[in-house]
């Protein structure tokens, strides 16, 4: 604690801290305002991909004789220096498919220091798969899954002197990649999956609340109204506002008092991030039940029931192209749970994973988030880097379990590639025993079948027929995901008008308080209180989840 020896320094530690409040304040609120602006312009150019390197559109599967809302991206330069001199000779081509889980494209490229980013510093030649903001009309999984597959099949063909392609899937993309590895055709090419479900019965309270939505909510019912509310079309701004539930204390407090706090050096990060965030996509009616329904209620494709196309099912014992697992300790929306559980699940011992002459390897990042897996400037420089560095070590493999550890004595994400070693260490099927309970998941799977029947069967037609264009453009507006954002514009809000230009004199004027002053420390430490009670308060919900969920289906009712 700071000692003072008169008053004067008291005052004077007082009024620094009050101005520098102040200033922050404006600052903060212009911020705010700025992100609205960017949001909605955002929004009136159509919502492009928000990638950091220019492109062009090699393939538009709009176009195709089953159309979705997808395109095949090359990278062509970052910023005015071109790369055609940068790729290396044989190098093998690199693709890269984002999420398409709520938000728009652009988050395994949106900065510099990325899985695109990373991947073009390495010297291969790299596509990017995008999708545009609204889905074809009609538009199916099976659709979707088409157009990949014509992607990476044009790729191929474009390089045809190299080895097969590395597909990136990060989330969402990550089990498209397995379902397109898995099907009657497979694929050829090493898949990296990042953060990707395949296993959404597993989990454990403390960890994985959402696995429970599905019971909680009475199963998919609630899906099929919201893309009957839309008029066919499901706004992906819901599946946001599920993710920033999940931890109120960032969503409430924590992330908005880093930029309060660091208003000098935030911004630019804020706001860069936000432009991805605040971007919301919709996808199909048939598209959000297929993946509600198949996945994260059925968990069809672990139990080898799940169609792709008629006469066609998913079944991963039919992946022959060795995959990558990355997953994360600190990521509550696919732990390693998720992330790995499906392998005992298809191979009952090691020995049968190795009869099947299948390589999987994974990697555990000890804390990041789920985002920070795809986004993180620190992952992209030393985790992505590594397994692009190994992947054709990895193919030497042979069949079996590995887990892959890199040794950096370093600390150094930038370090060179001398300076730390990958290496894949056997692991046994056996161990991987994450805790899940089917029984229970089953029973939900039951549920939601017979609420989904009785409400396509009753309530949908009525829904269906009161629905318009209007009325759904209404809905997607008065999304609290978006009011919460665009209402800080002054386009929307006269409030506003004045906040920019007095922003602009405070930081002509800028003043900072000393670094010890101890009301700096004063607020931090309310922040502190504010982002604990917070947690305290996600803590208790997820038992009560817990709880509920356990008394209506994880236990004997005979």
């Amino acid at each position: 604690m700071k000692l003072y020896s008169d008053a004067y320094d008291v005052f004077a530690d007082i009024w620094q801290y009050q101005a520098d409040w102040w200033q922050r304040n404006v600052l903060f609120l212009d911020t705010l305002r700025e992100r609205a602006n960017i949001m909605l312009d955002h929004e009136q150019a159509g919502l492009p991909p928000v990638l950091a390197f220019e492109y062009e559109t090699i393939l538009d599967a709009r176009t195709f004789e089953h159309p979705a809302n997808y395109a095949l991206l090359r990278i062509t330069a970052v910023g005015d220096d071109c790369l055609e001199d940068c790729v290396r000779e044989g190098a093998r081509p690199v693709i890269v498919i984002d999420p398409r889980a709520g938000h728009g494209p652009g988050i395994g490229g949106f900065k510099r220091e990325s899985e695109v980013g990373i991947a073009l510093h390495e010297g291969h030649p790299v596509y990017f798969v995008s999708f545009f903001p609204q889905p074809c009309p009609g538009q199916t999984l099976e659709d979707v899954l088409h157009a990949l597959r014509h992607f990476v099949e044009d790729v191929i063909k474009r390089h045809p002197d190299t080895l097969p392609p590395v597909l990136y899937g990060n989330c969402q993309a990550g089990w498209s990649v397995v379902f397109l590895s898995a099907d009657c055709e497979g694929l050829a090419g090493p898949a990296i999956l990042n953060g990707s479900p395949l296993s959404y019965w597993s989990g454990e309270g403390d960890v994985n609340p959402m696995r429970l939505a599905g019971g909680l909510l009475g199963g998919a019912w609630l899906t099929h109204l919201l893309a009957d509310l839309g008029n066919g079309n499901f706004d992906g701004a819901w599946l946001a506002q599920n993710f920033e539930n999940l931890n109120p204390a960032n969503t409430l407090w924590g992330k908005n008092y880093r930029l309060f706090s660091n208003i000098d050096s935030e911004r630019e990060r804020f706001l860069g991030f936000e432009r991805w965030w605040n971007g919301f996509y919709f996808l199909s009616k048939s598209e959000i039940t297929s993946i509600v329904e198949n996945l994260f209620i059925g968990n069809k494709p672990e139990r080898g029931v799940m169609k792709v196309c008629e006469g066609c099912y998913v079944d991963l014992k039919r992946i022959r192209n060795p995959l990558i697992v990355f997953a994360s300790s600190g990521d509550n929306i696919t732990p390693p749970h998720q992330a790995l559980n499906w392998i005992p699940a298809i191979y009952p011992d090691t020995q049968a994973l190795k009869g099947a002459g299948q390589r999987i390897v994974y990697l555990i990042n000890p804390h990041v988030g789920h985002l920070g897996i795809f986004v993180s400037a620190q992952v992209a420089r030393f985790e992505h880097r590594a397994i692009l560095e190994s992947v054709d070590e990895l193919e030497r493999l042979d069949p079996g379990l590995y887990e892959m550890k890199i040794d950096n004595p370093t600390g150094n994400p930038d370090c060179q590639k001398d300076q730390f070693k990958v290496m894949f260490e056997e692991r046994r099927v056996e161990n991987i025993q994450y805790e899940s309970h089917p029984e229970a998941f089953d029973k939900v799977r039951q549920v939601s079948e017979f609420n989904t029947a009785v409400y396509e069967a009753f309530a949908s037609p009525w829904i269906r027929t009161m629905a318009t264009p209007w009325s759904a453009d209404w809905l997607k507006w008065m999304h609290p995901m978006r009011t919460s954002r665009y209402l800080y514009s002054e386009h929307f809000n006269p409030l506003l008008l004045g906040v920019a230009k007095t922003a602009s004199l405070v930081r002509q004027s800028r003043q900072l308080p000393e670094v010890d002053n101890p009301y700096i420390d004063f607020e931090q430490q309310i922040s502190r209180n504010i982002s604990d009670s917070l947690d305290s308060y996600r803590k208790l919900r997820d038992a009560g989840y817990e709880n509920i969920f356990n008394l209506l289906y994880d236990r004997d009712w005979k």
